[in-house]
């Protein structure tokens, strides 16, 4: 069984920061990609910054120079460290893990809220 465990979420100002973490455990192995989602109410979940296992990085434009995906292999661990935050950024938060043998999983979101 997996488990996939975001924490870190919660209440920031305009211009704030947050850190977010996402830990994978249980009978997953060969993690490849490790991902950041975001749902905001009545939109569609969309991509904010992704990590393969060789250190490919991409992020979505609205939080290019404000948000940074890093990821620790040896535990399984995923980061997302939100600089400047925005109201606009106010959403649930998702982790995907992604295997090599493309199976992939979900965590159960965080709350982030930010206020002007």
């Amino acid at each position: 069984q997996v488990q996939v465990v975001e924490s870190g979420g919660g209440l920031a100002q305009a211009g704030g920061s947050l850190r977010l973490s996402c830990a994978a455990s249980g009978s997953i192995f060969n993690i490849n990609r490790m991902a950041w989602h975001r749902q905001a109410p009545g939109k569609q979940r969309e991509l904010v910054a992704g990590i393969t296992n060789d250190g490919r990085i991409n992020y979505a434009d609205s939080v290019k120079g404000r948000f940074t995906i890093s990821r620790d292999n040896a535990r399984n661990t995923v980061y997302l460290q939100m600089n400047s935050l925005k109201p606009e950024d106010t959403a649930v938060y998702y982790c995907k893990i992604v295997t090599m043998t493309l199976y992939d999983y979900w965590g159960q979101g965080t709350q982030v809220t930010v206020s002007s």
